[in-house]
């Protein structure tokens, strides 16, 4: 099984809009069931320059996404955000694991940013595992956070900081 990682094209957007159809990838982020193709042909094809979003292939089919964001405040532009899918049948592939090394080389290695974050849902145990296996740590929680499937649910913030050498 290979992985391959590449930035996303207009042309992805009904790959990626599948991806948010499986049931795993709306409830582990804030994207709402039965996403619209309009939304992610404009999510995909207006990327403002401090938004980068990769896809993950493997044999050829689009099976993962991540969304990039550095921040533009000018008192945080040392910072990035992220969030990521990936196929429910999919899913425990090492597929999530290239996505994040992916964002983490270009934070890195190419934008010298300091400080990644995500939210995580706090029963999403593989991406706080995963989030884990690439330095982030948890930081704090937000009780209430998001309505999901009915209910409240809590969120981990986490953060990886890249100390100055």
């Amino acid at each position: 099984m290979e992985v391959k990682i590449r930035r996303a094209e207009s042309a992805d957007a009904i790959a990626i809009k599948e991806i948010y159809e499986c049931e795993n990838a709306y409830t582990g982020t804030l994207q709402l069931p039965y996403p619209s193709l309009e939304t992610w042909e404009k999510r995909v094809s207006n990327q403002p320059e401090n938004i980068y979003h990769y896809v993950a292939l493997l044999d050829g089919e689009i099976v993962g996404n991540i969304g990039f964001e550095v921040c533009k405040s000018p008192r945080r532009r040392h910072v990035g955000t992220f969030g990521m899918g990936v196929k429910d049948n999919i899913q425990g592939r090492g597929v999530g694991s290239q996505l994040l090394a992916a964002v983490v080389e270009l934070s890195d290695k190419w934008l010298n940013l300091r400080r990644l974050e995500v939210e995580v849902y706090v029963d999403n145990e593989r991406a706080i595992n995963l989030y884990k296996k690439f330095g982030f740590q948890i930081e704090g929680e937000s009780v209430d956070y998001a309505f999901r499937n009915g209910e409240y649910v809590n969120v981990y913030h986490m953060a990886r900081l890249v100390k100055n050498v």
